[in-house]
């Protein structure tokens, strides 16, 4: 039973999401031979004053 997080900053779509999930379970499936049923995803947004790199927010970008 795979587990899988992704972890993304706040902002993109339902429509979006989605895809994502259908697209990661797809490959999870197809690379671990777990049954499509079987595959769990887990998506963490985080804000983007939550997030940093180099020093600098990503939502003082």
């Amino acid at each position: 039973m795979p587990y899988v997080t992704v972890k993304m900053l706040e902002g993109r779509s339902d429509d979006q999401k989605r895809a994502l999930v259908e697209k990661v379970t797809e490959a999870v499936s197809e690379t671990t031979g777990a049954p499509k049923e079987k595959v769990t995803v887990f998506i963490e947004e985080m804000s983007k004053n939550h997030y940093g790199v180099a020093g600098v927010r990503a939502s003082d970008q």
